[in-house]
């Protein structure tokens, strides 16, 4: 079969590269891809943008692609499952309504309280000074949201009630017209992302995101730094717990909702220092950088899953398999990132990197030439297996020291909260 994957990041080089493991699957066409994509066996890229439907209908009804997998938020938020699913087309991602569950933090606090989500405390302005009121009312640190659609960096953990301040005034002028601000919970941010065909949901295995630019998860939020998994934070009894009090509560939701939800459904989770779950957020799609760290480590097909998902079927499938060990992945960026950085940078090593063992995933390049080179402000995405953390963690870092490009920036201590 054929299958075409929307979106240009590593999460959607990382879904091309597992979807071509499976011998179901003759051809990936991407849109528009990125320069891993470009070189990958069996893989074409297409430059069509994500929001353009009416053009990557075209490109399956011509060549006959019988699944589609939605990467980024964006094209979800707009209707491309609806859209696609009018003309019989199957597509792993949800509707525009259950899309909404990113597109407005609002929106999912209402449904997180309406199906009794263990979630933080929280109110919801569109009144700038309200808002402020609000802070001052209940001190710091306290937590800034954009309502909408932000990238992964809509987010400000303020400290201090002036950085508080700031966000609301920050987040107001960048047009967003609604905040929701939350009580502030401490703990560790685990990433679980689970599958769900509208009637079932399973959890893949857990993970940990940094998501902070700097070392000691210091600095401005970015789109993820790196990731390890399985997290050893959510044993199996505690993500037992996680998909009983959190997952199906948030499925039987939106079916009360009427939302006939088939796709991801990527639950962000604080765990106490008490051991218990509470809810930060959800999302509609595949984290990235999670699906690096994730996807290596899936055994079962990941055609089989996603076909079951479009059609229904997921409580037919037998648990899913999992290689043993740990995974861990190095996020390369561009010297600058999350603020201004250069693009066009030639990037050296990477075969280098992969004949240690890594697998390398694009995120912002291009493929000029002969070259790939930078093309965005999250690059590549380093990731190595093994059998325990450590070795992990070391084998990433020695493929990460094999690649170079002008300016690069990575964290050194991805993993850091991992006692060995």
């Amino acid at each position: 079969m054929k299958v075409l994957v929307v979106g240009s990041g590593g999460r959607e080089h990382a879904l091309a590269w597992k979807l071509l493991q499976s011998n179901q699957v003759e051809k990936v066409f991407c849109t528009p891809g990125n320069g891993g994509t470009a070189v990958l066996k069996n893989c074409e890229n297409i430059s069509i943008e994500v929001d353009d439907f009416e053009s990557i209908l075209k490109l399956i009804q011509a060549n006959s692609i019988e699944l589609v997998v939605v990467g980024p938020e964006l094209p979800l938020s707009l209707g491309i499952s609806d859209y696609l699913q009018s003309h019989n087309i199957k597509v792993f991602g949800p509707n525009q309504q259950g899309a909404t569950i990113e597109a407005s933090k609002s929106w999912a606090k209402d449904l997180m309280i309406e199906g009794g989500i263990p979630t933080a405390k929280s109110a919801t302005f569109t009144d700038k000074q309200e808002a402020k009121n609000y802070i001052r009312q209940q001190g710091a640190p306290i937590v800034v949201k954009a309502d909408g659609l932000a990238a992964g960096k809509g987010v400000v953990v303020a400290m201090d009630e002036e950085e508080a301040l700031n966000a609301v005034e920050e987040l107001f002028t960048q047009n967003f017209d609604k905040l929701v601000i939350e009580e502030f919970l401490t703990g560790q941010e685990v990433s679980i992302l689970a599958l769900t065909d509208g009637v079932t949901i399973r959890p893949l295995i857990p993970s940990q995101d940094h998501k902070q630019i700097g070392e000691g998860d210091t600095g401005a939020n970015t789109g993820g730094m790196g990731v390890y998994a399985p997290t050893p934070i959510v044993d199996s009894i505690l993500l037992d717990r996680i998909t009983k009090e959190i997952l199906e509560p948030t499925l039987h939701t939106l079916q009360k909702r009427g939302i006939d939800y088939r796709g991801v459904l990527y639950a962000g989770l604080m765990i106490t220092p008490e051991g218990e779950p509470k809810t930060l957020e959800f999302n509609c799609r595949f984290g990235d950088p999670e699906t690096q760290a994730v996807l290596p480590m899936l055994k079962t097909s990941l055609v089989d899953i996603l076909l079951a998902c479009t059609q229904q079927k997921l409580a037919d499938l037998p648990p899913f398999e999992w290689h043993d060990g740990s995974a861990v992945c190095v996020v390369m960026a561009a010297g600058g990132y999350p603020a201004s950085y250069e693009k066009g940078k030639v990037i050296t090593g990477i075969a280098d990197a992969e004949a240690l063992g890594a697998t390398v995933f694009h995120a912002g390049t291009k493929l000029l030439g002969d070259d790939i080179v930078t093309d965005g402000g999250r690059v590549l995405g380093v990731t190595c297996i093994s059998e325990d953390f450590k070795s992990s963690i070391e084998a990433t870092y020695n493929a990460v020291q094999k690649i170079h490009f002008e300016n690069m920036y990575y964290r050194r201590d991805i993993g850091h909260r991992i006692k060995n």
